[in-house]
C-alpha cells in the first residue's frame, strides 16, 4: 500500500504539472490575442529547477528512507487535498488570467473573486502546502523542510515583489495621470 500511494501521488502530481504546463501556454496565447504582455523574470527557472527538485527529491528521500507512512500520514495527505482544492480553486477563479509566469493584460482589474477575495496569493500558499504535506506523509521531512524554505524564499524575495511592480506598472499605464496640469488649469 505505501509503495502504491507514493508511486500514485507521485504520477498525480507529474500529471498535473505537465497540464498546468500546457494550460498556462494556453491561457499565454489568449493573453497574448488580447494584448497581454510576459513580465521579465530573470528568476522564473529557479521554481522550474525547484520544483522538478522537489518532485524527484521526496520520493528518493521516502524510499531511501524504506517507504513507510508517517505517523500523521493521514493529517498529511488530508492537508494536500486542502491544498489542491484551493489551488484549483485559485486557477478557475483566473480563469485564462491563469499561468506560471507573470503576464499583464492591458486593462483587466485584479481579480477579486474566489479565494482571492480572502487571500491575495492563494495559489503560492497551496503550492507552499503542497511542498510539506506531500513529503511528510512518507516522513521525508528534508525535502519538505528544504522545499519549504527555497519556495519561501523565491516567493518572498523575488516572486511576489515582481508581480507587485508589474500591477503597478499596469495601473499606472491604464490611470490617466490627474497630477499634471495644464496651464488652462492652473488659471
Amino acid at each position: 500500500m505505501v509503495k502504491a500511494l507514493l508511486v500514485g501521488l507521485l504520477a498525480v502530481i507529474a500529471v498535473q504539472r505537465v497540464s498546468e504546463l500546457r494550460l498556462a501556454r494556453r491561457n499565454l496565447a489568449w493573453a497574448e490575442s488580447v494584448g497581454g504582455r510576459v513580465v521579465d523574470e530573470p528568476h522564473y527557472w529557479l521554481f522550474f529547477v525547484l520544483h522538478s527538485s522537489w518532485l524527484l527529491a521526496w520520493p528518493l528521500e521516502a524510499w531511501l528512507r524504506g517507504p513507510s507512512l508517517a505517523p500523521a500520514w493521514g493529517l498529511w495527505l488530508a492537508a494536500f487535498a486542502a491544498a489542491e482544492a484551493l489551488r484549483y480553486w485559485a486557477i478557475a477563479s483566473l480563469g485564462p488570467r491563469w499561468n506560471t509566469r507573470i503576464v499583464i493584460v492591458p486593462g483587466q482589474p485584479p481579480i477579486r473573486r474566489g479565494p482571492y477575495r480572502l487571500v491575495a496569493h492563494p495559489n503560492y500558499l497551496a503550492v507552499a502546502l503542497e511542498l510539506a504535506c506531500v513529503p511528510l506523509v512518507f516522513g521525508a521531512w528534508t525535502s519538505a523542510l528544504v522545499a519549504s524554505l527555497l519556495n519561501a524564499a523565491l516567493l518572498l524575495g523575488l516572486r511576489i515583489p515582481a508581480e507587485t511592480r508589474a500591477l503597478r506598472e499596469m495601473a499606472r499605464a491604464t490611470t490617466p495621470d490627474t497630477t499634471t496640469k495644464t496651464t488652462e488649469d492652473a488659471s
